[in-house]
């Protein structure tokens, strides 16, 4: 799987909130339909066993698309499940342990809320940055938020890209556009719209504009 600055353009976080009649398989293809670049699964309330046996599901369907799949947290389920990587919190397992055990084909995001997190990511051997949250997140309800300048500061202070996230909706992405990030990451912004297709097509268009 071919993972570059573009994989991030529209970086989609799955939720199964908003699933409705439709499976994860069906909510994610038409997203990925739609243009998301990047898949993540994000699954907190699953064991191990079934969060391995839905990321090798959804990595037929990602894969058939050429679009990356990410699973959050938990690197052994990514690894076990054939996903092409993980993406870690700050007080999740370090970078530097993945990247020694994974390898270096193994894509390993990282969160970042400030400058030296990001500096500090990127040495530990991370391949991309989450930065944020930039705008309320409905998703995350105590999250710290972090302002625009910052968002520039620390894209800017790393040479792997960063992708916003937080709160980010077709209606204000403008609003943060332009700081140096490779692309945005969304959860409800597609997966919550009545038409997941079209809810990530509107964005892709947009960030195409814009970024």
């Amino acid at each position: 799987m071919i993972f570059s600055r573009d994989s991030l353009l529209l970086y989609a976080i799955t939720d199964r909130s908003w699933l409705g009649e439709r499976s994860l398989c069906e909510q994610v293809e038409l997203a990925i339909q739609g243009g998301v670049t990047c898949v993540q699964l994000r699954e907190k309330d699953l064991g191990e066993n079934e969060l391995i046996d839905e990321a090798m599901v959804l990595k037929k369907v990602c894969h058939s698309y050429g679009v990356p799949l990410i699973v959050n947290d938990n690197w052994h389920a990514a690894l076990k499940a054939g996903a092409d990587g993980v993406h870690v919190g700050i007080e999740d397992s370090p970078v530097a342990e993945i990247r020694r055990i994974a390898g270096s084909n193994f894509i390993i995001g990282a969160t970042a809320k400030t400058v030296q997190q990001a500096q500090d990511a990127e040495n530990a051997g991370a391949d991309y940055l989450g930065v944020g949250a930039v705008f309320p997140s409905p998703t995350k309800k105590n999250a710290v938020r972090i302002t625009r300048d910052m968002l520039r500061e620390i894209c800017g202070s790393v040479k792997i890209p960063s992708v916003a996230i937080g709160g980010i909706t077709l209606e204000n992405v403008s609003e943060i556009t332009g700081c140096g990030e490779a692309g945005i990451a969304v959860v409800s912004a597609v997966f919550a719209a009545d038409d997941v297709k079209s809810a990530a097509a509107a964005l892709i268009n947009k960030l195409r504009k814009q970024l």
